[in-house]
């Protein structure tokens, strides 16, 4: 039997929720969410702002015991309490064997993360530098590259935020390295570039729930592939002066203020 993936499988409690009208159920990603399987190596989820996938992607990480503003299950300290309560309603599959690392690499608590690090003097597992004396880039880099150890579980909220393009084709290096160090990411981004990983797979949240989706179907493909290869014709659309209203919009408008 297969030690990979540590988990396999998430499905949310639907007899547990008393009203789908409250936040997150009230999300059509959440509210039409059954199960969810994951690829043993690498799996992604991607989706427009609000469409789910981040506030997912956190409750997985809490359900699996990690501090909700990010780093490993050791790092229990709170900062705001901005988490909903979905992680309650979950259900996890795991592996008969439990991963030998942890940590989950949250964009957007990250400083809140660093601060405590600094806070407690534990600096050595990320290269031994203050992440604050480094730039955001860096110090996500820092994490990757020295943090992790490997034969872990890695659960990251949109870790391309502070990455050049070129540090996230260095990111795409070093979760590969850690992959062949029997290791299992669970990604939630926008970026093109991390999702090209090969034999990934991709989860689309929208309207119509979540499905899997290939590289070449998402819209962080599309959409960037479209823009490169015709960015003077997209800019000069993007960029396309407003057309000033009719007169008589004006002099409506000026009706109703009298």
């Amino acid at each position: 039997m297969q030690v990979k993936p540590y988990l396999r499988e998430i499905s949310l409690r639907r007899e547990m929720i008393e009203n789908p009208e409250m936040y997150p159920f009230n999300i059509s990603a959440v509210r039409k969410l059954k199960s969810l399987k994951f690829h043993p190596d690498v799996t992604f989820f991607v989706g427009e702002n609000g469409s789910g996938k981040s506030t997912l992607i956190e409750a997985i990480a809490i359900a699996l015991g990690h501090n909700p503003e990010g780093g490993t299950k050791q790092s229990q300290f709170t900062t705001t309490q901005t988490h909903s309560d979905l992680y309650q309603y979950l259900s996890l599959v795991r592996s008969y064997k439990k991963p030998g690392d942890d940590y989950f690499l949250r964009a957007e608590s990250f400083y809140n993360l660093a601060t405590f690090m600094e806070e407690t003097g534990y600096l050595r597992g990320y290269g031994g530098k203050s992440l604050h004396h480094q730039s955001h880039g860096e110090s996500f880099m820092a994490t990757l590259l020295h943090k992790l150890m490997g034969g872990g579980l890695y659960i990251m909220d949109e870790p391309e935020a502070a990455l050049s393009p070129s540090r996230q084709m260095a990111a795409v290096s070093a979760i590969h390295n850690l992959v062949q160090q029997e290791s299992q990411f669970i990604i939630a981004t926008h970026s093109p570039i991390l999702l090209a990983y090969p034999r990934a797979w991709i989860y689309q949240f929208d309207e119509d729930g979540i499905k899997r989706v290939e590289y070449e179907a998402t819209e962080q493909y599309s959409v960037t592939r479209q823009f490169l290869n015709s960015y003077p014709q997209m800019l000069e659309i993007l960029m396309e002066p407003l057309r000033p209203p009719p007169r008589h919009f004006w002099e409506s408008r000026q009706r109703c203020n009298l």
